[in-house]
């Protein structure tokens, strides 16, 4: 066993018996990297990766390269879930080398880490005009004996590269609505007419940009299609709910099987917001069926959410969703995968989907990553909340107040700072800024769903929390470290929606609905900070800043604020909460510490409704008819 042994990580735990002389990220792999003067080879990955595993069989067990490896470097392993931090500084870096990235990330340093050469899969022996994995071992270290000097040079100057971006200045651009109009055009010309996404082959679910597309004045065909062709089944999973990865092919039919807490998060929103704009009952099955699959296969007992469900099952990809002829499924609903495997795709009614359900339960099912992770439980926490508010499930309100008391409790420090990651007891890690973002929208979202004041108070705390870790007083938008964390070669902004917010776009939606809430201008005004700096991007690349196009559409629409006075249950509350107002705020009372509520009361002792825009407010209803 290696020093693997002792994390907590299912990823890092699956390569604690490998030959290779694994390390951690730490103080002890980079002391050794400076102490005896050797380049560090860095492994970044994540349990449901596919490829990661198919490289960790052919190269990690294999004894020969293990001694390659270990002769020549300090190896270290991240899981990259546990650090976005170390995975976003050196994806960037490989992208900065080869115009591409993707996991397992492999990257090779100098022993103060700056980055000098960067590939992603590496096969164990030249395949598809790729060199085999210990040739490039063999040279680097060649290439680090007798020409160190270059290696360092292109080290030194692709750091000094990624601090530049960091230091990026605001754009002079204004950002108006004629910014999201040219972006809505261009995402029209990008979009597939046929199936959907934006782009060609591999899709990934763009969630975002679809929240963009509902909450704008869009065509409706343009989300539809895409809402549509997802759920047809392949990557949507017909029989057990919930999304997959995402599609290599352009028709969403043939995924990469693992699933994700984050998409499926994000996507369970989605589907209930196409059910309330546009209408049609399918898209409330897929909500319904993805919060059904989110509690059945990745709650956790503690009440977090667990990250991921693995690709592969018995080390075959796709085993558990893949079907046989004669096994059960009409063969009008197969559609090939590889061999003589298939996928559903097609109309399943209820009782056939349960008898495929129990049937395919009997198999090997895939490994599950139960690590908690805070940023995605945050998302979570929103589509709980919101789901529960709009469907009437009053029990997916019980698991959403677990769920925040999970992230305000074991996933909370007792100064009340986040922790990046939980696993059976143990936390990990600091918060870094899409954790604050994501929890503090999902509170909001509990907030809204409950009216409990308990949590909007705790939203507005993690923001302000959020402004003093993470906030550039200097150019603006914040980094994705805090600024007492660990420091790197190069601090980092991260603002790529693609295929979850960034936290950049997701504080500045958070500090703009709790500006209009709190009567607190300098919240606007540091959320207005992260559109100077993309500007130019919401235009150029609309796709890549979904989140950010619904930031800055909240932000440029007419404001109102609603209070409301009295519990949730009441008729009149109920009449307002089933009204998908995307571009209104939210704050129940009565309350004289939070703004928007103050000096709101009881009308003639009933529950009542005041309809403000800057804290201006209208007569209050009492009748849900009036409103």
């Amino acid at each position: 066993m290696n020093r693997l042994a002792a994390e907590t990580s299912p990823y890092l735990l699956q390569h604690a018996a490998n030959p290779v002389d694994w390390y951690p990220w730490g103080e002890e792999a980079l002391a050794r990297a400076a102490d005896e003067d050797r380049p560090i080879f860095l492994s970044i990955g994540y349990s449901a990766c596919h490829w990661c595993h198919v490289m960790e069989h052919e190269s990690f067990t294999i004894p020969a390269t293990a001694a390659l490896m270990n002769e020549h470097f300090v190896n270290i392993k991240v899981d990259r879930e546990e650090r976005p931090d170390l995975d976003a500084l050196y994806m960037d870096a490989a992208v900065a080398l080869n115009r591409s990235g993707g996991w397992p990330l492999s990257v090779f340093l100098t022993p103060e880490g700056k980055p000098f050469w960067a590939a992603t899969y590496l096969p164990p022996v030249p395949r598809h005009g790729l060199r085999s994995f210990p040739d490039i071992l063999r040279t680097i270290a060649e290439v680090w004996r007798m020409r160190r000097e270059d290696l360092e040079a292109t080290g030194e100057s692709l750091t000094e590269h990624l601090r530049a971006t960091a230091r990026q200045a605001p754009s002079e651009q204004l950002l108006d609505e004629g910014t999201l109009e040219r972006a809505l055009e261009s995402l029209v010309r990008s979009a597939d007419p046929t199936w959907g996404g934006f782009g060609h082959a591999p899709k990934f679910p763009a969630a975002p940009v679809l929240e963009f597309l509902l909450r704008r004045d869009a065509p409706p065909e343009l989300a539809a299609v895409t809402l549509d062709a997802m759920a047809a089944g392949g990557m949507y999973d017909l029989v057990g709910g919930g999304f997959h990865r995402y599609s290599v092919d352009e028709r969403w039919l043939v995924p990469h099987f693992e699933k994700m807490l984050s998409d499926n998060a994000q996507l369970a929103a989605c589907y209930l917001h196409g059910w309330l704009v546009l209408g049609g009952e399918r898209y409330r099955r897929v909500a319904e069926q993805t919060i059904e699959y989110m509690l059945r296969e990745l709650s956790l007992a503690e009440g977090g959410f667990a990250s991921s469900q693995d690709a592969d099952t018995e080390g075959e990809e796709g085993l558990s969703y893949t079907w046989a002829r004669g096994e059960g499924v009409p063969d009008e609903l197969l559609e090939p995968f590889e061999g003589d495997r298939f996928v559903v795709r097609g109309e399943l009614g209820e009782p056939l989907r349960a008898r495929l359900f129990e049937q395919r339960e009997a198999r090997p099912q895939p490994a599950r990553d139960d690590k908690a992770v805070a940023s995605w439980n945050g998302l979570a926490l929103a589509a709980l909340a919101e789901c529960g508010r709009f469907l009437e499930r009053d029990d997916w309100l019980r698991e959403a107040r677990r769920l925040g008391d999970f992230l305000l409790g074991p996933l909370s420090n007792p100064s009340g700072r986040l922790h990046r990651t939980w696993r059976n007891g143990v936390v990990r890690g600091v918060g870094y800024l899409d954790d604050y973002a994501d929890v503090a929208n999902g509170l909001l979202e509990l907030h809204a769903a409950t009216g409990e004041a308990r949590w909007l108070e705790e939203a507005h705390r993690l923001a302000l929390l959020a402004l003093e870790l993470f906030f550039d007083p200097q150019n603006g938008g914040f980094f994705q470290s805090p600024a007492d964390g660990e420091e790197l070669v190069a601090r980092r902004k991260i603002f790529d929606d693609h295929p979850s917010p960034s936290g950049n776009s997701m504080l500045a939606y958070v500090l703009l609905r709790l500006s209009r809430i709190y009567g607190d201008e300098r919240l606007e005004l540091r959320a207005r900070s992260v559109f100077g700096l993309i500007a130019d991007g919401l235009e150029a690349a609309p796709s890549a800043f979904g989140f950010a196009l619904v930031a800055a559409d909240f932000m440029l629409s007419p404001r109102r604020e609603i209070a409301v006075v009295g519990p949730a249950d009441s008729a009149i509350a109920r009449a307002l909460l089933a009204r998908f107002e995307p571009h209104s705020v939210i704050a129940f009372g009565p309350s004289e510490t939070i703004p928007l509520l103050r000096g709101r009361s009881l009308v003639e002792g009933r529950p009542a409704v005041y309809v403000c825009e800057r804290f201006s407010c209208a007569a209050p209803v009492t009748d849900p008819a009036d409103l």
